[in-house]
């Protein structure tokens, strides 16, 4: 059963995702783009990562596709189309996209990743806060302030590709 989920959960972020950078309308890519992050929280509870799922629904698949949404909605671009992409940016995008994929499965392939035995974890509260301001091994810190900038570029890419100026 877990294999079925987890195929159906992997489609499901494939196909929107690839929904998601191909759509022209920005409102309904924003709403693919909330379907492939609730399909990876799904992934993120099958391997019992309750925590990442927590943060994925809230952080993300909450906070930043409303963002993003009302963005869209306060600048009124909602019926609007974006430009059709070009042939040049096709060839470099797939080339892009080809690398990127080299690169992943390369590394994949490469690295030996050693067996993982049970780890008595301590779940209190006390233990999590340091975890949380920690940036050495098993902190935090530093993914969560990596994240942030990544929204915070996310979020100015929305903004800019909705306040766009109309071309007479």
């Amino acid at each position: 059963m877990e294999q079925i989920v987890f195929y159906i959960l992997s489609s499901m972020i494939l196909i929107f995702s690839v929904l998601t950078v191909t759509s022209r309308k920005i409102l309904r890519a924003a709403v693919y783009l909330l379907f492939v992050l609730l399909g990876s929280a799904g992934l993120f509870f099958m391997l019992n990562f309750y925590f990442l799922a927590a943060v994925q629904l809230t952080v993300y698949a909450g906070g930043i596709i409303v963002l993003i949404i009302f963005s869209i909605m306060l600048t009124s671009m909602v019926n609007d189309k974006l430009e059709s992409v070009g042939i040049k940016k096709r060839i470099f995008s797939f080339i892009a996209v080809a690398a990127g994929a080299v690169i992943c499965i390369l590394t994949i392939l490469n690295t030996k990743f050693p067996p993982v035995s049970e780890i008595e974890n301590d779940g209190s509260v006390r233990n999590i806060g340091l975890r949380l301001l920690s940036t050495g091994e098993n902190g935090y810190a530093l993914p969560f302030e990596v994240i942030s900038i990544l929204l915070l570029a996310a979020m100015v890419g929305a903004i800019i590709i909705a306040r766009r100026e109309k071309v007479n």
